[in-house]
């Protein structure tokens, strides 16, 4: 039987999906996802040489879609080069039974059966100048190849990002389209994450954002973050939260701190800024995030946000006549 969340969830992301593509999305002013080389050092500001992302096809689509990935190799201009670049990053698909379903594909951590489901198709990427500034498309895929899950009311599809070797900073974009040559929207469909990996902008006065959804049993919520370098501030932004500052890490650590959950943040997305250091200069700083629950679930991040990018509405309260 469905729950009354379950079907709010259901309608926004149909309602929310239709441009969200993109990952990360324009509105996010986030410039790269980020994985590093698996022989890499972790203050470089990856915590574990993986990415995971899931991408939301609606049952309505019914026509081949496609996996696009921008700058797949590492080298040139848009990467993080750490000497001379030697680092190997593999992108791997998954559909199937288990894709998202299975109990360790949420984690944040590429341990136990992460990768489950049935591999698709994958490719490995090392300094390939053909690569540079452009896609590589991975498909087409039937839409019915993915996982079929209720509530999302669609087929999902897991692309796994490793860094397999090497020490270098591989930046990348991705894009779910409906051609392998043209970024086409598939109208519906939707991105999202559980561990956020990503390059902030080197201009001291863009503010990035990314919005993790909070559903009707959440309660209270720890937004964790690492390696943040002394890059400025973190706030939170909710329709009941007007800009609490969260905890920051130091270099090459994590540190969270817990929001309690009131009724009406329910069934909405929250948002959290990135505010870069106006006195300090910090380049290319790479940072990870997290959110969990009470029961130690973490929380999707939707690249657009699901409801609606939430805003702060305090409680009026109408005082008698004196």
């Amino acid at each position: 039987m469905f729950k009354p969340g379950l079907i709010i969830l259901l309608s926004i992301v149909c309602l929310t999906g239709l441009f969200s593509q993109p990952a990360p999305a324009p509105d996010e002013n986030i410039p790269y996802l980020v994985t590093f080389g698996g022989n890499s050092k972790t203050s470089w500001g990856d915590d574990d040489f993986c990415q995971i992302f899931f991408f939301l096809v609606p049952v309505s689509q019914t026509s081949p879609v496609f996996i696009r990935v921008y700058d797949p190799d590492t080298g040139g201009s848009l990467d993080e080069a750490k000497g001379a670049f030697n680092t190997v990053t593999s992108f791997s698909v998954y559909g199937g039974n288990g894709c998202w379903s299975g109990k360790d594909a949420h984690n944040i951590d590429p341990v136990g059966n992460y990768n489950s489901g049935i591999l698709l198709s994958s490719k490995t990427f090392g300094s390939d100048t053909k690569f540079d500034g452009k896609y590589h498309s991975f498909g087409p895929f039937n839409p019915y190849e993915g996982e079929y899950v209720e509530k999302f009311n669609g087929r999902v599809f897991k692309v796994i990002a490793r860094g397999e070797s090497g020490d270098d900073g591989n930046l990348y974009r991705y894009f779910l389209s409906t051609s392998p040559d043209e970024n086409i929207p598939v109208e519906g469909g939707n991105v999202f994450t559980y561990e956020y990996s990503f390059r902030l902008s080197n201009d001291q006065n863009q503010v990035s954002q990314i919005y993790p959804f909070v559903d009707d049993e959440t309660v209270s919520v720890e937004v964790m973050n690492f390696d943040w370098d002394n890059d400025g501030y973190i706030k939170i932004i909710s329709v009941a939260k007007n800009g609490i500052k969260c905890d920051i890490s130091g270099d090459d650590n994590w540190i969270g701190r817990v929001f309690y959950v009131v009724e009406q943040e329910k069934n909405s997305s929250i948002e959290i800024q990135f505010i870069k250091n106006k006195s300090i200069k910090v380049l290319n700083n790479n940072v990870v995030v997290v959110v969990r629950n009470q029961y130690n679930d973490f929380l999707p991040f939707y690249v657009i946000p699901i409801g609606g990018v939430p805003v702060y509405t305090p409680r009026i309260r109408m005082k008698g006549i004196q």
